[in-house]
């Protein structure tokens, strides 16, 4: 059977992202200031795409398509590559929908019509803002969340939707190997905060958790 991403036109955009992504380096300005927002590192680097790797979004994909989610979290639309992968299983599973967030207003639109090219518009919807606001709002229950936006946020994320993960709900955390990543990947691979957690070594490393929920204290413990 042919899936989604195999279609000729999916195909073609999700390669011509790709080829666009690879010219990263010549138009990156630097690394932002230490002192930079999110905001402001988010307008300096509007014009860098950031993506997830090809066999990333082949996993993302797989991850879609067996857990069946109804509702699909992103954190980090940047230009949509990753988003396309997510919306590419939705569309092959027959329901669910993608609901992603992007600070940069550069990014959103772009990353909105790119999502129109591919067909999968009906599929996906982009919220335009801090994460931190925006996904506060965003129904459950959660069946999978991609954190793959700045690093130091992944974990505030991860906690702000945490109360609307369904059981057995899939967290990726992209970028597994940056020292930024740290705080993230103490809490979910801590089994006291309700994940069993493995990283899974593609490009730059991607964290893969399972939120089993936490357990309740035993009573008379510590007494």
């Amino acid at each position: 059977m042919t899936t989604t991403l195999h279609d000729p036109a999916v195909r073609d955009l999700i390669d011509r992202l790709f080829a666009e992504a690879g010219r990263d380096d010549e138009r990156s300005p630097g690394r932002p200031a230490p002192t930079a927002t999110a905001q402001e590192r988010s307008d300096l680097l509007e014009d860098v795409y950031m993506p997830i790797s090809a066999r990333g979004g082949d996993l993302l994909y797989a991850l879609v398509r067996a857990a069946r989610p109804q509702t699909v979290v992103e954190f980090g639309t940047s230009y949509g590559i990753s988003t396309l992968y997510l919306a590419a299983a939705v569309r092959d599973n027959g329901i669910g929908h993608v609901t992603t967030t992007e600070l940069s207003a550069t990014k959103v639109k772009v990353a909105r019509a790119h999502l129109e090219e591919a067909g999968f518009g009906d599929l996906v919807t982009v919220l335009e803002g801090d994460a931190l606001t925006t996904l506060g709002a965003v129904g459950g229950p959660v069946g999978l969340a991609l954190l793959d936006g700045w690093k130091e946020l992944c974990l505030p994320v991860l906690r702000l939707i945490e109360d609307r993960l369904a059981p057995g709900a899939l967290v990726v955390g992209d970028d597994s190997t940056f020292a930024s990543m740290g705080d993230y990947l103490a809490y979910v691979r801590d089994p006291g905060n309700g994940y069993v957690s493995i990283d899974f070594p593609v490009e730059d490393g991607m964290e893969i958790s399972c939120w089993t929920g936490r357990c309740p204290p035993v009573a008379g413990a510590g007494s």
